[in-house]
């Protein structure tokens, strides 16, 4: 979306009646996921999931290492994607063993000098595993001690919007997570950052780069938003503009994907970002496999996710598995969710 706003909308009133996407495409003229092919394709990646889980592995063949490894991640304890694979587990119903506990407790890292992000990470993390961030033992240690006040201590000026993102969505998962004394940003000052770094065309990025047209981030942001509960006129206009930005990039295909020097590559992880989004959104959900956001998409996301499930139930043109089969695997769990009027983030 290349066209600027000329004025904010400054009635609470309008902006919520706003919210609903405008669409000329009938739903029954989009092609849906069948529930033959949600069941097929769901039942595969979700039980490479659980195999990858099993034996601590990225991935199932080639080039592949530990999810969990002190060694290999010497300042998380844990791979790139760790959080989104452990809920997109969670929230499909998988239970955790003690093996599998143990396992993140022996090599967690959780360190004075930890970026939020990572602290963020580890809430997430520890949370779907089924254990309690806000009375975290490490192995071997009697004390536990309180994942959410570190993140609430923890510096995010210089932390991206992405990273900022997943620090929003961390603090919300639970009503049981309270704000403590001396932190150094509440709900209400982190949403409000995440609404001065929005973009001129209305999206977000990872780098806060003009014109740049990022999915990913984007989504990441409207679901964190959505979580934080800020409910300021400024906050909802910022929400309704990024949810028009994010409906102007979907792909006739129903996908999402990243744009470099003007080329869009649609890809499974960037749609499962959006599903992510509009899932957590009771006003969006519909579009993830019901109605057209644009008059052109031809296809529905969570159709488009699912194409890129391969028979092995690995994830096509994912750069790491990790990341691949967690993140679709967390989208499907969040949709499943909001089809009961829930949050695949909420764990008390």
């Amino acid at each position: 979306m290349n066209k600027y706003m000329k004025s904010i909308l400054t009635s609470a009133t309008l902006v919520i009646t706003a919210l609903t996407l405008s669409t000329t495409t009938n739903a029954a003229s989009i092609k849906k996921a069948s529930t033959g092919t949600i069941h097929n394709r769901v039942a595969r990646t979700y039980s490479y999931a659980k195999k990858m889980i099993k034996e601590n592995k990225t991935g199932l063949s080639g080039q592949r290492s530990d999810i969990f490894s002190k060694k290999l991640n010497p300042d998380t304890g844990a791979a790139a994607g760790y959080s989104d694979f452990l809920l997109g587990l969670k929230g499909n119903g998988y239970k955790f063993t003690t093996k599998e506990k143990t396992l993140l407790r022996k090599n967690l890292m959780i360190k004075k000098t930890t970026p939020a992000a990572t602290m963020a990470n580890a809430v997430m993390a520890v949370q779907a595993m089924g254990l309690n961030a806000r009375d975290y033992k490490p192995y071997g240690h009697k004390k536990g001690y309180n994942l959410v006040t570190k993140l609430y201590q923890t510096s995010i000026f210089k932390q991206t919007a992405s990273a900022q993102s997943q620090v929003l969505i961390a603090v919300s998962m639970s009503s049981k997570f309270k704000q403590p004394k001396g932190a150094k940003f509440s709900k209400a000052s982190l949403s409000a950052r995440l609404v001065k770094s929005q973009l001129n065309n209305h999206g977000w990025t990872y780098n806060n780069q003009q014109g740049a047209k990022d999915a990913d981030t984007t989504s990441m942001v409207l679901a964190a938003l959505v979580r934080g509960k800020v409910n300021t006129t400024n906050v909802k206009a910022s929400m309704l503009k990024g949810q028009k930005f994010l409906a102007a990039i979907a792909q006739p295909s129903g996908a999402f994907g990243y744009t470099f020097y003007g080329k869009t590559t649609p890809n499974a992880n960037s749609t499962a970002e959006a599903i992510i989004a509009l899932s957590n959104d009771s006003g969006m959900k519909k579009y993830v496999n019901n109605a057209a956001m644009k008059a052109s998409q031809t296809r529905t996301p969570f159709y488009a996710m699912l194409t890129y499930v391969n028979k092995s139930g690995s994830i096509k043109n994912a750069a790491t598995q990790l990341y691949g089969v967690g993140q679709v695997n967390l989208a499907i769990a969040a949709y499943k969710a909001a089809l009961k009027n829930r949050s695949v983030y909420t764990i008390n």
